[in-house]
């Protein structure tokens, strides 16, 4: 049977989530259908996954927030991952994490790729039985 996955990725930094994106992708079986949601950033990507819940098996959280001079890092960070916990939790559905946090630009760039390891977090616990 086919596997629904709904991809729900942040596009603050355009060319990092286009990163994560395609290779998230790359991973995903051919066979499967696969939707993509954009959303402005980070801190809506929760709220629109629950939105989702019941139409998806998978679901991969994609996006990036980058350290500033405030505080606010450490709040979305710490909000947006307990939130993506609870719903995967709760709704027994794999949600991969590919939030990277990173301290600049040239860290984020560099991490750009780690959407594929989300991918697989999600297709491991799908394979389980």
């Amino acid at each position: 049977m086919k596997k629904k996955y709904l991809i729900v990725i942040a596009n603050y930094y355009k060319d990092i989530a286009k990163g994560l994106l395609n290779s998230a992708i790359t991973i995903l079986p051919k066979s499967s259908l696969i939707k993509t949601i954009i959303v402005p950033g980070v801190f809506e990507i929760p709220v629109t996954i629950s939105k989702n819940i019941k139409k998806y098996d998978g679901f991969l959280a994609l996006g990036c927030v980058i350290k500033g001079q405030t505080p606010h890092f450490d709040f979305i960070s710490q909000s947006s991952t307990d939130a993506i916990m609870k719903l995967s939790i709760e709704n027994r559905k794999p949600i991969g994490n590919g939030i990277i946090t990173c301290l600049n630009m040239k860290q984020a760039m560099v991490r750009k790729k780690k959407g594929r390891e989300a991918a697989e977090a999600v297709i491991s616990v799908l394979l389980q039985k």
